[in-house]
């Protein structure tokens, strides 16, 4: 059964660091990109970073450059957001999706390219 949950979310002052993780677990194949979605309140849902399967290719929103990093530990099968200088405007429901991907660097972006979603994490950032 696939499974993917998400963790860390909180709630966090204006300039705070969070470390969201992102644990899969079911799949059948080890390959598996990454991608950490946001959805704030009235909003649509928005890409904030993705990640290959092997780790090595990654991307961000350009709102989020030089402050968040994705990275994957393979062996725990997990898969972290670290999250710095947190503005109010971070403020969201982050979601984990994954896919299965043979591409190993190859990371996935959009909405679109993921079927399997966790249920998600609150993040607050308070001015």
């Amino acid at each position: 059964q696939l499974q993917i949950v998400e963790s860390g979310g909180a709630l966090v002052e204006l300039g705070g660091s969070l470390r969201l993780s992102c644990a899969a677990s079911g799949f059948t194949s080890d390959y598996y990109a990454i991608g950490w979605f946001r959805q704030a309140p009235g909003k649509g849902r928005e890409g904030v970073s993705c990640i290959s399967s092997s780790g090595v290719s990654t991307n961000y929103a350009d709102s989020v450059k030089g402050r968040f990093t994705i990275s994957r530990d393979s062996a725990k099968n997990t898969v972290y957001l670290q999250m710095n200088s947190l503005k109010p405007e971070d403020t969201a429901v982050y979601y984990c999706a994954a896919e299965p991907s043979p591409w190993p660097i190859q990371h996935m972006c959009a909405l679109t390219d993921y079927h399997y979603w966790g249920q998600g994490t609150q993040v607050t950032v308070s001015s």
